[in-house]
């Protein structure tokens, strides 16, 4: 079963894909392989969640917000393929987690991405990753997530 078909039988719905904040693009082609720029917990245009993990936000937030940010990117790489069962195999994630000093548990976070593309990708979805936590990221987003993705 393809990735599109999957997204359905989950009742999941990709959204629109977000305006960019600043000067980049959200997704760059490079022969076969697709940078996705780091998304965040933008929805409508708006931040669906901000704040810490470890101090505003509990492991299973940020879970939450990590599988919301993965949304995104999937969109955007539904914006620059056309199609998401164009998508070879997930190659390599960065998970950003603004947290406390203290905080340990990063892959726990960005596991709500890891999971989420193997659930619509099988082993396609499986990949290289760095979890790693943050003093701050960008209007005080829990976690920025980007990709690259190997296409046809």
């Amino acid at each position: 079963m393809g990735a599109e078909a999957k997204l359905k039988e989950l009742g999941l719905t990709l959204p629109e894909q977000s305006k960019p904040v600043a000067n980049y693009l959200p997704a760059v082609r490079a022969g076969n392989l697709l940078f996705v720029s780091g998304h965040g917990p933008y929805n409508d245009g708006k931040i669906k969640t901000a704040g810490k993990v470890g101090q505003d936000l509990t492991v299973d937030e940020g879970y939450q917000v990590a599988r919301n940010v993965t949304m995104n990117c999937l969109a955007s790489i539904r914006v620059a393929l056309g199609d998401l069962n164009k998508v070879k195999r997930f190659v390599k994630l960065l998970g950003m987690v603004n947290c406390t000093e203290d905080f340990k548990e990063q892959p726990k976070v960005i596991n709500g991405c890891s999971d989420l593309l193997v659930e619509l990708f099988g082993d396609a979805g499986k990949h290289a990753r760095s979890a790693v936590g943050m003093q701050a990221l960008p209007f005080a987003i829990p976690v920025e997530i980007e990709m690259i993705v190997e296409v046809e």
